[in-house]
C-alpha cells in the first residue's frame, strides 16, 4: 500500500499547483488516503457522494494525465464512500452465498455414468476438482450437444466447494458472460464486472463459441483469461466445436486454450447409452416405477446423438406410467414416443420390429412393381420378381443398416445369396440413370411412410 500512498501524493500535490487553494480544499483535502488497490485498480477514500461524482465529472481527466506524465504504470483510479465500503462488504458476504452458488447440485462426479467416449474427460474434470498435482489449465472440453460437458463443469464446481468451501467458484455460459459484460457497460460499472470475474478461484464457462459475434466481450473475456491465469486460478471451458473450428473467436484466445489441456466427447454407444437409461431407471424405481429392457434398447437405439434427448423420451415414458398405468408395452411406448422417434426407427434393433419395418417396405416396393408380397417373397427366378425382391434386400441394408443374416432370414435365403443380390442392385444404379431414377423414388416413397406413419 506504501507505493500506491505515495503515488497518490505525488498526484495530489501536482494538482495543488494546477489549481487554487479554495478548489484544492474543498475538493482533495480529505481524499488523502487510498483505500485499497486491486485488480490493477487504486482505490481511493472519497469524503462523500457529492465530492466523489465532482471528480469523475470535472478533475479525473487531469489525474490520468499527471499519473501518466509521472509514472509507467497503467494506473487506474475509483474513488469510493465509506458508504460503499460498507455496502461492500455486505455484498462480498451474499457473494459467496449467492454469486458463487449458481452451481446445479443434481451434477456430480457419482452419477456421471462413465464409457469409452468420455472416460478421459471425466478423469481430468475430476484431477482438477481434487487439486491433483497434475496441473491442467485451461482445460477444454468440447464435443456435440447433449453429452455432458455441463454436467462435467457442474461437477468439478461442486466437489471443489465440497473439499473447500471457501473456494469461490463460478459457472458462467457464455450468454450470460456476453449480456452481463454489456448490462455493466451500459451502466457504466464495467470495475463492477471486472471484480466480479476476478475474484474467484475457478472459472467454468460453457458454450465458448457463442462468443464467436462478441467482438468487444471477447477482448474483455481475454483480459479476464489472462488475469486468471497468471494467478493461477482454475479454468475451465466447454465448447460444441474443438478449437480449430472455432469461427469469429480470436486467434490469441484460440492459443491459450490450445496451451492448455483439450480432450473430446464422443457420442456414446449402445451399451454406455442403456447405462445411462438404467442410471435413470434407478432414480424412477423410488417411486415404485419401472420400464422393461426392451423399451430401454428402443430408446437407446433411436437416441444415439443426444444424452438429453434420451432422458427426455425417458421421462415421456415416466409421465405417462405415473399419470395412466403401471406398466407399458413395446407397442404402447412406440405411440407414446411417436412425435419424438421421427426419422429415428430405423436405429431400433428390435428382432420382431424388423420384420414388421420389412414388410411394410416389401408393400411399398410390391406396389412399385405391381406384383404380389408372396411373389415378392417366393422363388421365382424371373426377372419381374428378382429385380424388385433384390431392391428390397439392398434398400434394407443401405437404408436401415440390417445385416445379411436379418435379411437372409426374412427372405429365406443365405448369406451369400443377400450379398449378390445387393451387390446386382449396386451395379445397376452405377450403370442405368433411370434404374436409379426409380430407386430413388422408392426411397422417397419408404421415407414419406415413415414420416406419417413412423413405421
Amino acid at each position: 500500500m506504501e507505493k500506491y500512498n505515495y503515488i497518490w501524493e505525488k498526484i495530489l500535490k501536482e494538482i495543488s499547483k494546477i489549481y487554487s487553494d479554495e478548489v484544492f480544499n474543498e475538493t482533495f483535502k480529505n481524499t488523502k488516503k487510498v483505500y485499497k488497490y486491486e485488480n490493477e485498480i487504486i482505490f481511493i477514500l472519497a469524503e462523500n457522494e457529492f465530492i466523489k461524482n465532482k471528480i469523475y465529472k470535472i478533475y479525473l481527466s487531469k489525474i490520468n494525465e499527471i499519473s501518466k506524465s509521472f509514472f509507467k504504470e497503467n494506473l487506474n483510479f475509483k474513488f469510493i464512500t465509506k458508504k460503499e465500503i460498507k455496502e461492500e462488504k455486505i455484498d462480498n458476504t451474499n457473494y459467496n452465498i449467492y454469486n458463487y452458488g449458481n452451481l446445479n447440485k443434481k451434477y456430480n462426479f457419482k452419477n456421471f455414468i462413465i464409457g469409452e467416449s468420455n472416460k478421459f474427460a471425466f478423469e481430468m474434470s475430476k484431477k482438477i476438482s481434487e487439486n491433483k498435482e497434475i496441473k491442467i489449465n485451461p482445460l477444454y472440453i468440447f464435443g456435440n450437444v447433449g453429452l455432458g460437458k455441463t454436467h462435467l463443469l457442474h461437477s468439478i464446481g461442486n466437489k471443489i466447494i465440497k473439499n473447500n468451501k471457501d473456494k469461490k467458484v463460478l459457472y458462467v455460459k457464455a450468454d450470460e458472460f456476453i449480456e452481463d459484460f454489456i448490462n455493466q457497460l451500459k451502466e457504466e460499472k464495467i470495475e463492477n464486472f471486472k471484480l466480479k470475474y476476478r475474484n474467484i478461484d475457478v472459472l467454468l464457462m460453457d458454450d465458448i463459441q457463442i462468443m464467436s459475434e462478441a467482438k468487444r466481450t471477447q477482448i474483455e473475456f481475454f483480459k479476464l483469461f489472462d488475469y486468471l491465469y497468471l494467478n493461477n486460478k482454475q479454468i475451465v471451458i466447454t465448447s460444441d466445436k474443438n478449437t480449430s473450428e472455432l469461427k469469429n473467436i480470436m486467434s490469441r484466445l484460440i492459443s491459450r486454450f490450445e496451451a492448455g489441456l483439450i480432450i473430446d466427447i464422443k457420442k456414446p454407444d449402445f451399451k454406455h447409452r442403456i447405462n445411462i437409461l438404467n442410471q435413470k431407471m434407478y432414480e424412477f424405481e423410488i417411486k415404485k416405477i419401472k420400464i422393461n429392457k426392451e423399451i430401454l434398447e428402443l430408446i437407446a437405439s433411436c437416441f444415439v446423438n443426444n444424452i438429453r434427448e434420451m432422458e427426455g423420451a425417458l421421462l415421456r415414458l415416466f409421465n405417462y406410467i405415473q399419470t395412466y398405468s403401471n406398466e407399458i408395452d413395446l407397442n404402447i411406448a412406440k405411440e407414446i414416443l411417436k412425435p419424438l422417434l421421427k426419422g429415428k426407427m430405423n436405429n431400433f434393433k428390435n428382432k420382431s420390429y424388423k420384420k414388421e419395418y420389412l414388410e411394410k417396405i416389401n408393400i411399398i416396393i410390391s406396389s412399385f412393381y405391381n406384383i404380389e408380397i408372396n411373389e415378392l417373397l417366393g422363388k421365382k427366378k424371373h426377372k419381374k420378381y428378382t429385380l424388385p425382391r433384390h431392391i428390397s434386400m439392398y434398400l434394407s441394408k443401405k437404408l436401415y443398416k440390417f445385416s445379411y443374416n436379418e435379411i437372409g432370414k426374412f427372405f429365406k435365403k443365405n448369406h451369400s445369396a443377400i450379398s449378390k443380390g445387393c451387390k446386382k442392385i449396386e451395379k445397376n444404379i452405377e450403370q442405368n440413370t433411370e434404374f436409379k431414377k426409380s430407386v430413388d423414388f422408392i426411397i422417397k416413397k419408404i421415407k414419406s411412410k415413415e414420416e406419417t406413419e413412423e413405421i
